[in-house]
């Protein structure tokens, strides 16, 4: 299945067997973890960011404790999802995996204000070598609340398949979720917009 809040994806096998479970662009400022690596860039982090409604024909999928809402498009089909998360993916005819979408309640000491820092510890104990990060923002105005974001790639600890993922978590008046959205990162260019979508979509309860 594919990744959760705590795990990551592994990458490369059919959609019944390509992903492992999961626990769980651009920015100036250091890496949160000394192992991490970090990409510049010009442009403003998340410039693409403007919360609102999902296009039309996009489906929502709501966390059961009501603290999130997933916005999915119309060709996403559920995915199996800890419990009391939910989750998505888009395959390719043969079944590989193009987008991977994820919404799940806050599970642990993660928050606004640390998550750049929790989100690439985790990834860099979870797979085969330091993620890169690519770009971080607090202080986003989502529909229903308020969160913080991280883009960032890495490499699976198994067959070294890397991934490039947007992670948030989005604080509510019904509590804190974390949303997760992803693909594989040479495919990123044209699934990008989606997943950008996605997140502008994504509710909080």
């Amino acid at each position: 299945m594919p990744p959760r809040h705590r795990t990551t994806l592994l990458a490369g096998l059919s959609l019944g067997t390509a992903m492992a479970m999961m626990a769980v662009a651009a920015c100036s400022s250091a890496v949160q973890g000394p192992d991490s690596r970090t990409v510049q860039s010009a442009e403003a982090p998340f410039a693409w960011f403007n919360a609102a409604a999902a296009p039309a024909g996009w489906r929502t999928m709501e966390l059961p404790d009501g603290t999130g809402v997933l916005s999915v498009p119309p060709d996403a089909a559920p995915a199996e999802s800890d419990p009391g998360s939910v989750s998505a993916t888009v395959s390719s005819p043969t079944g590989e995996l193009r987008i991977y979408l994820n919404a799940t309640p806050r599970q642990g000491s993660e928050s606004l204000d640390n998550w750049n820092a929790f989100r690439l510890d985790h990834l860099a104990d979870e797979n085969s070598s330091p993620p890169t990060k690519i770009a971080g923002r607090s202080g986003m105005a989502f529909r229903g609340g308020t969160g913080s974001c991280v883009e960032d790639s890495y490499m699976t600890r198994v067959a070294n398949n890397r991934y490039r993922e947007i992670a948030c978590i989005v604080a509510g008046s019904k509590g804190s979720s974390v949303l997760i959205v992803a693909a594989p990162a040479d495919s990123w260019p044209l699934y990008s917009p989606v997943l950008e979508q996605a997140v502008n979509a994504y509710r909080a309860g």
